[in-house]
């Protein structure tokens, strides 16, 4: 399996795993900020007032990131070299990864002097892992996720001729995915005659094309399903790694980049969305060229269609599913689904403990009310004794000549009228206190 870096090229570029850059120097710094035409097609300006990317880091896994660039300084944090130890610092001619980096978080150094990315208050975390030699993904994409990066840029490219290494840089996209983390990769640079490139290939991250200025698909970009989005990847202006110099190239490469600056951008204006929420915005605002208005989508070339971060950031928008547009990893899958029957269990659970405290209820309740009975046909029992006398009293033997003695009676005596209290008002029907007048027919609930 190769490890390679997506080259940026002056024309059509190629896969290798040594890099070869062709690009054009500029003299003046301040033709430099002319010549961003990817900023103009994004609006970026109009961008900005809604979010510059403050409070996000992105990570760069590449050749190294120009820490003290005019343009970087400030930008950049610490990194880790996985090459050689220490700072992630390009080695002598290695300027990919600090072009990706000036065009995700470069700031200028002037009002208009110098390269400023499409996420200008955003932080680099650098992660030096490019060489034939290298370690590959996995770890530095497992560090990344792990030292504070909310998305992760790789302009790299793994082709799939190992299935064992593809596993394990999909598996880290799943662990970086399973934090919340996303993973935008470039889709690669040799137009058709490429087959999948991971990381951009697999599951959980996007795969990045490259288009043109004038909107339609550069010529050296590779097609594929696993092609998510495009963004500008042409003739694009960025930092050179050693000194204040700038250069220009094309390439998947410069359009993942783009591509991480806009979910920068969205990251820092939305922080409560995940990641698949983020793709979602992307996605649901994303644009064909004109001339391309009939595509099926996702297209091979465009995915959803061209990236516009500006509407992404103003747009109503609901935040969709946990994943959104990500294909979900299967080890994601698992977890859910496990977590998803751990939850029934525990719903089940509480149902039947709630069934079991209602029965337990319903038999107080039951107890309380046969006693209540009892009580009932004992006192009325009694009265019957006191009325009756009893079956073993004198009444119930007349033949015995006991008849009841008649009352006394005093032939002056007035038959005494019921006594009444002279207080005492006429009975009123019964209400209850806490009725309120019935409303008018038509006015429920009531109107203040």
């Amino acid at each position: 399996m190769g490890f390679t870096q997506v080259l940026r090229t002056g024309a059509c570029g190629t896969l290798t795993a040594v890099l070869l850059l062709t690009s054009a120097s500029f003299a003046a710094a301040d033709q430099v900020r002319d010549d961003q035409w990817a900023l103009d097609a994004l609006n970026a300006e109009s961008v900005w007032k809604f979010s510059k990317g403050s409070g996000v880091t992105v990570a760069v896994i590449d050749d190294g990131v120009n820490a003290s660039h005019v343009d970087l300084q400030g930008n950049v944090l610490a990194g880790k070299d996985f090459m050689d130890g220490g700072v992630a610092s390009p080695a002598p001619g290695d300027n990919h990864g600090t072009a990706m980096a000036s065009i995700i978080a470069a700031h200028g150094h002037g009002a208009d002097a110098g390269v400023i990315g499409l996420a200008p208050e955003a932080k680099i975390l650098p992660i030096r892992a490019f060489s034939t030699d290298g370690p590959g993904l996995p770890g530095p994409i497992r560090y990344a996720v792990d030292h504070g990066a909310s998305v992760i840029n790789v302009s790299m490219c793994f082709d799939s001729s190992d299935p064992q290494e593809v596993n394990k840089v999909s598996d880290a996209v799943a662990y970086a995915l399973s934090h919340d983390v996303l993973v935008i990769g470039a889709s690669g640079n040799e137009d058709d005659k490429g087959g999948k490139c991971y990381p951009a290939a697999s599951p959980g991250a996007l795969g990045i094309g490259a288009v043109k200025n004038d909107g339609l698909i550069w010529n050296g970009s590779n097609p594929g399903d696993f092609v998510s989005f495009a963004a500008p990847g042409a003739n694009i202006v960025s930092a050179n790694g050693v000194g204040n110099g700038y250069h220009a190239g094309s390439g998947t490469s410069d359009a993942a980049a783009y591509a991480s600056a806009a979910a920068a951008l969205l990251r820092s204006k939305f922080p409560d969305l995940s990641a698949g929420q983020i793709a979602n915005r992307l996605m649901k605002t994303a644009v064909l060229p004109d001339v391309e208005k009939g595509l099926s989508l996702p297209d091979k070339s465009y995915g959803y269609g061209i990236i516009q971060p500006l509407a992404a950031l103003k747009d109503k928008i609901p935040a969709g599913s946990k994943y959104g547009p990500l294909t979900v990893p299967e080890s994601l899958k698992e977890k859910s689904a496990a977590s998803s029957a751990e939850a029934s269990d525990g719903e089940q659970e509480k149902a039947d403990q709630k069934a079991m405290i209602i029965w337990a209820v319903i038999g107080v309740v039951g107890l309380a009310v046969l006693g209540l009975i009892v009580l009932l046909i004992v006192k009325a029992s009694r009265r019957n004794k006191d009325n009756g006398g009893g079956p073993g009293g004198l009444a119930a033997y007349p033949q015995y000549g006991w008849q009841p003695a008649s009352p006394q009676q005093n032939p002056y005596q007035q038959q005494a009228a019921p006594q009444q209290n002279a207080y005492q008002q006429p009975a009123l029907p019964q209400q209850n206190p806490h009725q309120q007048p019935a409303p008018p027919p038509g006015q429920w609930p009531p109107r203040q």
